[in-house]
């Protein structure tokens, strides 16, 4: 993990969030940034991303994690294209008897991973596949600030989105502790 100790989290997933899909094709610009590796070219959708997220995202201030099924290829064809340094990257455990339990219960399998990795320190996860369910399970085990923030997959993230994730990290910034990180 990388970043200061006191400083938010942000998980990024890709899919939803940063490539939009689910539309029609018609409601999709096309965001060629000339920054592509030419091996990315066999995924039609990248050119979907928007190359201004990066900077939207790292002027949030927060430190940023790829969560997502991408991993590490997340840095390698992702990050490149909208501006981004190279991201901590959570890396899923196997699966378990647990996680069949939660998948049965509607628990993403994602959402024990990330309060784990998170261990303590502010999060926002941003995600298509966030539910209600997720929300209170952190909200119950979590003893942190966190922010599970549901992206519409057809949209990806959005000036709304970004106005929430902003609102979110100020607000806890004015409930942290004086001379905390």
């Amino acid at each position: 993990m990388t970043g200061s100790a006191g400083r938010p989290l942000l998980f990024l997933d890709v899919d939803g969030p940063l490539i939009p899909f689910g539309g029609t094709p018609q409601q999709y610009a096309t965001c060629e940034t000339g920054t592509e590796p030419r091996e990315t070219s066999s995924n039609p959708f990248l050119c979907r991303i928007n190359p201004e997220h990066g900077s939207r995202l790292t002027a949030l201030r927060c430190d940023l994690a790829w969560a997502t099924t991408w991993m590490d290829d997340a840095n390698e064809i992702i990050a490149p294209r909208i501006g981004l340094p190279q991201l901590a990257v959570v890396i899923w455990p196997e699966p378990t008897d647990t996680d069949e339990q939660d998948e049965r219960n509607g628990l993403h399998w994602k959402t024990r991973a990330l309060v784990d990795w998170a261990a303590g320190r502010p999060f926002a996860w941003v995600d298509d596949e966030i539910t209600d369910t997720d929300r209170a399970w952190v909200s119950a085990h979590y003893p942190g600030h966190a922010l599970l923030h549901r992206v519409d997959a057809r949209q990806g993230l959005t000036d709304a989105d970004y106005a929430a994730l902003k609102a979110w990290l100020d607000r806890i910034r004015d409930t942290r502790p004086c001379g905390g990180a």
